[in-house]
């Protein structure tokens, strides 16, 4: 079995990088931090409109998001989410109102991707971390600059990367056999729809979009390309 190094890694950039980000946050002056706040939503507006538009089919990818989306609302999977970073802010004792959004878009942001799925496979399977450390560096200066506006949630993130890319890596020889190249492309445009959410979100369009009740659209992406 293949230690997690990369996603060991990649979780301590996160925090190093939401820590440089609280340091500099009050440094900077706040239309200097929206500007860059807006510019970085709609570079993940771009990413996750090239990683959508990477789909071979959309009838699944269509599905996938609409029946996630329905799952996580009655599942009230973001209630739940939101209730768990809640404890988290009790327990850190943090009164920042944007803790909650800054843990849940961050984790979300770093967690949801082709490179976070394709690097941890590729680490798994023993070909190396490139795509991973690739990864890492982009998470770094995305939570800083998220971290500079959302606050210390965003450093809790960290936690979120190292188990999910890290249990992906522990699986990978499990997992990769089962996954297609249509499972694949799916679900990567999917996550690139999620992304896209983030962005909009950051971007401040209103109403927002609730990103963590769409997070069953990863699991509905992987099972229905069987069908189309």
């Amino acid at each position: 079995m293949i230690f997690p190094w990369g996603a060991v890694i990649n979780a301590a950039v996160i925090a190093a990088g939401a820590s440089v980000g609280l340091f500099i946050g009050d440094r900077l002056p706040e239309r200097i931090r929206s500007l860059v706040f807006q510019l970085f939503g709609l570079c993940l507006l771009v990413i996750g409109l090239k990683m959508a538009l990477d789909s071979q089919n959309f009838i699944p990818v269509i599905l996938a998001a609409v029946l996630g989306a329905v799952a996580g609302e009655l599942l009230k999977l973001g209630e739940i989410l939101e209730n768990l970073a809640d404890r988290l802010k009790s327990k850190v004792k943090s009164k920042n109102p944007l803790f909650t959004d800054g843990l849940i878009n961050a984790s979300v942001m770093v967690c949801v991707g082709a490179m976070a799925i394709v690097g941890s496979f590729e680490e798994g399977l023993g070909r190396g971390r490139t795509t991973v450390f690739t990864k890492t560096l982009i998470d770094f200066f995305s939570t800083l600059i998220l971290a500079s506006r959302a606050g210390s949630g965003v450093i809790f993130s960290s936690v979120a990367v190292l188990i999910y890319q890290g249990g992906l890596i522990v699986l990978a020889t499990v997992l990769a056999p089962l996954l297609s190249p249509a499972m694949e492309n799916c679900l990567q445009s999917t996550g690139g729809l999620l992304v896209m959410a983030i962005g909009v979100n950051m971007l401040g369009f209103k109403p927002a979009i609730n990103i963590s009740s769409t997070l069953p659209a990863l699991i509905f992406a992987v099972w229905l390309p069987s069908f189309f």
